[in-house]
């Protein structure tokens, strides 16, 4: 039995829908159905796809993570059943933000969708920053000034594309690049652009399709041994890019 079948039958089961019912859904026939819950046989994209429509689940979960110990009610729904994410909150209400470590930082690609894993890293709460979901990432290299190797920046999760605006720097998770800190530019097809604020560090690209998460920055948590949280100077700079990008709408709207 793999741990997908064993899935598909937890949630057939929660649904309370029998193998037949089901797999008219899916348009198959029970005994195809079967194969997949038994684990005798393994299932295609298209019926993966199909599945996890109906049960409303990204297949990340479906392929990865046991959801018999999840309360799936618990979880934030996000755009397309792409991605799930664990929510907690502390003891007073307020939203529980995890830090990924320098130490957790190497397990993130396999462990950001499963809830033992984000229960597993340390957590902070910082009510100023409102409602939204949150985690904290570390800085790795000198790319990204003011920001020091080893401080912490604290991304808002964004929930699709079309919420991210040119300019504004942003935390990444990728297939290929791993997780990078960033600022984004939207002006190619199917992919993101990202440059780095030290200009020794040449600008590349990543296509729509290597995105596993996106997070907007903040604020960054130095290192200070008071842990100040400091946001001015990155505030002022996306402030300053927002408006140069402002006037040159108007410019082209007036020539």
């Amino acid at each position: 039995m793999s741990l997908f079948s064993d899935n598909i039958r937890a949630l057939r089961i929660r649904h309370k829908i029998s193998q037949e019912k089901l797999a008219e859904q899916l348009q198959i026939t029970r005994g195809r159905y079967v194969k997949y819950e038994d684990g005798t046989s393994e299932a295609p994209y298209e019926i993966l796809k199909k599945i996890a429509l109906y049960f409303k689940i990204s297949i990340d979960l479906l392929l990865s993570i046991d959801i018999r110990k999840i309360e799936l009610d618990a979880l934030v729904k996000l755009e397309n059943n792409r991605l799930l994410l664990p929510i907690q909150i502390d003891h007073y209400g307020e939203n529980v933000i995890e830090i990924v470590t320098e130490k957790a930082k190497a397990g993130y690609l396999s462990g950001y969708a499963d809830p033992e894993y984000i229960e597993s890293l340390q957590q902070i709460s910082l009510p100023f920053l409102g409602s939204g979901k949150y985690r904290g990432f570390p800085v790795e290299g000198d790319s990204m000034p003011p920001h020091e190797n080893g401080s912490i920046i604290v991304g808002r999760y964004v929930e699709n594309l079309g919420e991210v605006i040119d300019g504004k720097t942003y935390i990444l998770i990728t297939v290929n690049h791993g997780m990078v800190y960033k600022r984004l530019n939207k002006n190619k097809k199917n992919a993101l652009v990202l440059a780095s604020d030290n200009s020794f560090y040449p600008n590349f690209e990543v296509k729509y399709s290597e995105i596993l998460e996106i997070w907007e920055y903040k604020c960054n948590i130095g290192r200070t041994d008071a842990k100040q949280v400091v946001t001015e100077l990155d505030g002022i700079k996306d402030l300053l890019l927002e408006l140069k990008r402002e006037i040159s709408e108007m410019k082209s709207i007036h020539s």
